[in-house]
């Protein structure tokens, strides 16, 4: 059967393929670039290496790279009208701002240019394509319908819309029902007092005028709402984590009064994406984060309720009732990443805010009609799931603890390196939250008892998968000896025995409460064990052994007397033996055995998946270029790895084909030990060891930032700034 060729037109010149077909590729394409559910852990190797596969496999990737896809949906929106149609949705669901002048080109993309009167123009053009269609669309129903569409009947239709639209208290103004070239030059129209009604106000008013002279005419036909030209109803995601001005040769004064994302460019385009529900932000454009801006972003949706202002006039109780009314039909925003945003611009706005819109009345604590009144006008964000405030040291504790506790519907937090107190755990405790993953790294007004009592006790926590509890020498965990063993043998969390992440680097371990008194952890796959100075390595190479064996990232930073640490002065080649006589061989290595009399079974493999351990510079220098197939990666910051090259995650169609043959499918897992050298993931992992720390900033293993925009928590991979904050900085 010969292959079907989707991007070949037919002689008529229309595509012989339904546009749900054509639509339902498109979406395959852009699904194949999403990360999965499951992932490997490894960094995403852009080469050409096959198709993704639904394993948690690096080779080939779980999923195309960015590029890729774009560049396949591009091509597809290239070959003709109706696959122009089918891609363009996809090809705008989701918007990486890079540069400053793409930032500027989406602005004119999607804004069609910031002139009042260019805008005003392009409202009329939508409002003479929306009347054609419509109009036609209507007449043809009457033929199907077996009534004569006659030009009379065709024209009075077309009076009765532009009547109904422009009459005395109609929505759209007389000025814009006209074409744009019949228009004659009006030199006195003051543009202060051009009020052109916006694009989605324009659809809906000419779906309801259509309607109306329809129900009047008693006509059985129903329109629906025309369709925006503007792409951007078509934005689902848009992040900033890429962005950069550094290196445009720009002075001081240039940075501060000419800055590329202004806070009205930002408000301006984000009332033209209804369908926005991801949003990442960073420290390089934080200055745009105006109220204004914030309350674009989450005065959003049906469920959304507001509280009067005092003190206002009718017209601007008017112009609020119409914000309300647009903001009803935009989509809740389901992940903000606020990372490193730190600027006066963004507290004050977002202060402002949490005061306005998030915090109860002074009389609402009472039972009276005033005090429920109070508390039923005050905003709730429903539709939030995933939220990050990495980094974000410059946000009050209670305008924090009051926006957190305003999303009853989070699944993913991360508040590393913010100033929260024991008081929004103890809020958390009472919430209905039922959290997934959650990162309270360097935290550093929490308390010991506040955490131990938290996890232990709240229900909002008892399903967590992913922890991070980081600390450093700088900002210790606060985590006593005795409450890291109440806190071992307590949390639902931990004595699941589900955790997936969990970092209690700088926490307070000794080798009896990490071998007597932490429970087993099957399903972990990454442990955090840094800066622990007094832990000895047997202990820890005995939990990893008996009790996760499959781990595959281990850090081990400033941790162990036998590494040099815990005020023992060891020789960088003795620290190198300890770790490979007491982690890398007892874990990574099979268990020797030879008999001739025994007959040929199957090759021992490892006690454990262990193929990653994260260590101190000093440490990895003393390495070299490693022993056997274990190399040294650095990061472009202050973090390495040491790396079995020679392992990894892998696909192959022999190993798929034998999975089905047991009738496992393609759920199976298949961690390989023995790549050859000319495997193209060992090339990859070698290449990286090779680069000596000149890598991307999406390199790295064991993350320190929660991935927030796709809902990967602490096992997702992110590059750009984001990656950086992951995988590059040491703190």
């Amino acid at each position: 059967m010969s292959a079907i060729d989707f991007t070949t037109p037919s002689h008529s010149g229309a595509n012989p393929f339904p546009p749900e077909l054509l639509l339902a590729i498109c979406a395959h394409v852009y699904c194949a670039g999403i990360p999965p559910l499951q992932p490997s852990l490894d960094p995403l190797f852009v080469s050409d290496h096959g198709i993704p596969t639904s394993l948690p496999s690096s080779l080939p990737p779980a999923n195309w790279p960015e590029h890729v896809v774009r560049k396949t949906l591009l091509s597809l929106s290239l070959t003709n009208r109706a696959w122009h149609e089918a891609a363009k949705p996809w090809l705008w669901r989701k918007v990486e701002v890079r540069m400053p002048r793409s930032w500027l080109s989406l602005i004119d993309a999607v804004l069609g240019g910031e002139d009042d009167e260019a805008a005003e123009e392009q409202v009329a053009i939508v409002v003479g394509q929306t009347l054609k269609e419509a109009e036609n669309a209507v007449l043809a129903a009457r033929n199907i319908l077996g009534e004569q569409a006659d030009p009379e009947s065709a024209e009075k239709l077309h009076q009765t819309i532009l009547a109904t639209l422009g009459g005395p208290g109609g929505p759209i103004p007389l000025e814009l029902l006209s074409p744009p070239a019949s228009r004659e030059p009006s030199p006195r129209r003051v543009r202060a007092k051009s009020k052109s009604p916006v694009r989605w106000k324009v659809m809906r008013s000419i779906n309801d005028a259509f309607q109306a002279v329809l129900g009047r005419d008693e006509v059985g036909v129903y329109v629906p709402i025309p369709e925006d030209p503007s792409p951007g109803r078509y934005l689902r995601h848009l992040d900033f984590n890429h962005f950069r001005t550094i290196g445009m040769r720009r002075s001081v004064e240039e940075g501060v009064n000419s800055r590329f994302v202004t806070g009205g460019r930002l408000e301006a385009i984000l009332k033209e994406m209804p369908n926005l529900t991801t949003f990442g932000a960073t420290e390089y454009m934080d200055g745009a984060l105006t109220l204004p801006v914030l309350k674009e972003l989450f005065l959003r949706g049906s469920t959304s309720r507001g509280r009067r202002s005092r003190g206002r006039t009718p017209d601007s109780a008017d112009s609020d009732e119409e914000e309300k009314e647009r903001l009803r039909y935009c989509k809740e925003l389901e992940a903000v990443d606020f990372t490193g945003c730190v600027s006066a611009v963004f507290v004050q706005a977002l202060t402002e805010f949490v005061n306005t819109y998030l915090t109860p009345a002074a009389d609402a604590e009472d039972d009276s009609a005033a005090g429920r009144r109070s508390r039923d006008n005050t905003h709730v964000l429903h539709g939030l799931e995933r939220l990050g405030f990495y980094g974000a040291k410059s946000l009050a504790p209670t305008v924090l603890h009051q926006f957190i506790l305003a999303c009853p519907s989070l699944t993913h937090l991360d508040l590393s390196c913010t100033r929260i107190t024991p008081e929004l755990l103890a809020s958390l405790g009472g919430s209905s939250l039922r959290l997934h993953s959650l990162s309270l790294g360097r935290c550093v007004r929490l308390t010991g008892e506040s955490i131990c009592d938290f996890f232990i006790t709240a229900k909002a926590v008892r399903d967590v998968r992913e922890l991070s509890l980081y600390g450093d020498a700088t900002f210790p965990c606060p985590l006593s000896e005795d409450e890291v063993r109440e806190f071992l043998s307590r949390a639902p969390c931990i004595t699941s025995g589900k955790l997936r992440y969990l970092d209690l680097s700088s926490a307070r371990l000794t080798r009896e409460v990490l071998l007597d008194v932490c429970p087993a952890q099957p399903h972990l796959r990454s442990l955090g064990l840094s800066h622990i100075p007094q832990l000895p390595l047997d202990a820890i190479s005995e939990f990893v052994k008996t009790k996760a064996p499959g781990l595959e990232v281990l850090t081990l930073a400033g941790t162990s007397p036998e590494l040099g640490y815990a005020q023992v002065r060891v020789p960088l080649r003795a620290a190198s033996l300890a770790l490979h006589a007491k982690i890398i061989r007892p874990l990574c290595s099979a268990p020797v055995s030879f008999s001739l009399s025994a007959p040929v079974t199957a090759p021992v493999q490892p006690p454990t998946r262990l193929r990653v351990i994260e260590l101190s510079p000093a440490l990895l220098g003393g390495l070299g270029a490693g022993a056997g197939t274990w190399r040294v990666v650095k990061s472009k910051g202050g973090r390495g790895w040491y790396v079995d090259v020679a392992s990894g995650w892998v696909t192959s169609p022999t190993h798929v084909d034998s999975q089905k043959s047991r009738g496992q499918g393609q759920s199976g897992d298949h961690l390989r030990r023995d790549l050859p050298r000319d495997h193209h993931l060992r090339v990859e992992m070698e290449r990286l060891s090779d680069a000596n720390g000149n890598v991307n900033s999406g390199v790295g293993w064991h993350a320190r930032k929660m991935e927030i925009l796709h809902g990967q928590g602490l096992l997702g991979r992110e590059d750009g700034l984001y990656g950086a904050v992951s995988f590059a900085y040491q703190g």
